[in-house]
């Protein structure tokens, strides 16, 4: 065993390398553990087409500033993980790959982090794991017959690895919406069981509707401003990474929309009737963001150009008359179902009494654990609405260096 390390980071994403950065930069005697390679999910768990929704000049992490010719472009997950790796070789950060951390112990006031090669101490550590690594389905799942495939969205890679026949997508959020649009183009008839989720423009007023969320401080609002009346955080809205995405563009393009699902009963998948209010939902959502970039428009004092209409809004939806609500799986027609309904963390490694709630789910502030020295970092709406986004990295991660300074 070596001798005790200020930290320990868990998680070579952008989020544990943002840490890093900082963490060197005081001079911390520190490790980062990574269980595959350097930006594994990006490379393991995004479809073929995939590009990120964060523009190319949000997307860089502390120490870096863009310098490429399309700054308001967006970049494939590809090109994304090789920044990762030339970031951690400009930065010379200590990242150690394919080193899996099997257990993490808490023993007079330092941390044992048991990993398959070796057993390490620190006075500090950082989970930088984020808390979308295990995928959520709902129960009745488990009723769908065999010969149906399922997959995950994380394990959605190509429209053409899937058997003949239909496709149902379950979720209508940012992968759902995006999944359905690779599966269509692809000429796959595509179901899609709709979800309660916002939507947002790709370019309002002469910008791009992202920049204008981040620069106007929307992306900015505290976690408790944001959870809803039943305690859960909303789902983020539908954003295309290069065009906007709606559930009307969707229906132009063949894309058959359903109600929610809601199960199986006799063979038969059941939906619910709320494709109208879905719709309307997302509108709402849509406009909302839209009057917040008019105001930090107008507060500003900007000269930006008057509003066009985005076609994907303006399209008319082609809907089922009455609604769908139950199909026949045997003469559907589906062979496979897409699986777009969430993720948790998976933290089950952690053994340090206190440092979990009873759903097995970090207890934080901020990122801060409840118990001293334990700091969870690159959680989705952790702090604000942007944590768990590339360009929250910087921000949060000088934060929580500054804190684990102080101590």
């Amino acid at each position: 065993m070596r001798g005790i390390l200020d930290a320990v980071v868990i998680g070579a994403g952008s989020a544990g390398l943002g840490v890093s950065y900082y963490l060197q930069q005081r001079g911390c005697a520190h490790h980062v553990l990574e269980r595959g390679r350097i930006g594994e999910t990006w490379r393991t768990q995004r479809w073929d087409s995939f590009r990120l929704n964060s523009t190319n000049i949000r997307t860089i992490l502390p120490g870096d500033s863009y310098d490429g010719a399309d700054p308001w472009g967006a970049i494939t997950h590809h090109e994304f993980v090789a920044y990762l790796e030339g970031y951690v070789d400009r930065q010379r950060l200590p990242v150690r790959t394919g080193v899996a951390v099997e257990q993490l112990n808490r023993e007079d006031g330092a941390y044992r982090v048991t990993t398959d090669r070796e057993t390490l101490l620190a006075c500090t550590v950082v989970i930088a794991t984020g808390n979308q690594s295990r995928q959520i389905r709902p129960p009745w799942s488990s009723d769908l017959p065999t010969a149906v495939r399922q997959v995950d969205s994380s394990a959605y890679r190509k429209p053409d690895e899937f058997a003949d026949g239909a496709v149902l997508v379950v979720g209508s959020g940012q992968s759902g919406g995006q999944i359905a649009e690779d599966l269509v183009h692809a000429g796959r008839l595509v179901y899609l069981a709709t979800s309660r989720t916002g939507r947002l423009v790709r370019r309002y007023r002469g910008g791009d509707s992202f920049n204008w969320l981040t620069v106007s401080g929307f992306a900015d609002v505290p976690r408790r401003e944001l959870i809803l009346e039943n305690g859960r955080l909303p789902p983020r809205p539908l954003l295309g990474a290069i065009h906007t995405i709606s559930l009307q563009s969707l229906s132009a393009q063949g894309v058959v929309l359903l109600g929610r699902f809601r199960g199986v009963e006799n063979g038969s998948l059941i939906f619910g009737d709320e494709i109208g209010e879905h719709m309307r939902f997302a509108d709402g959502a849509s406009a909302d963001a839209k009057r917040v970039i008019d105001e930090y428009i107008e507060r500003a004092g900007l000269d930006a150009p008057p509003a066009d209409d985005d076609p994907a809004e303006t399209v008319a939806p082609i809907l089922a008359d009455p609604p769908i609500r139950a199909i026949d799986l045997a003469a559907s027609g589906i062979s496979s179902i897409i699986w777009c309904t969430g993720f948790s963390g998976d933290f089950s490694w952690v053994k340090v009494p206190g440092a979990l709630d009873e759903a097995g789910q970090p207890m934080h502030e901020d990122g801060v654990g409840t118990i001293p020295g334990l700091y969870f970092a690159g959680l989705d709406f952790g702090s604000t609405r942007k944590s768990g986004t590339i360009p929250a990295v910087a921000g949060e991660a000088a934060i929580m260096v500054e804190h684990i300074a102080k101590r």
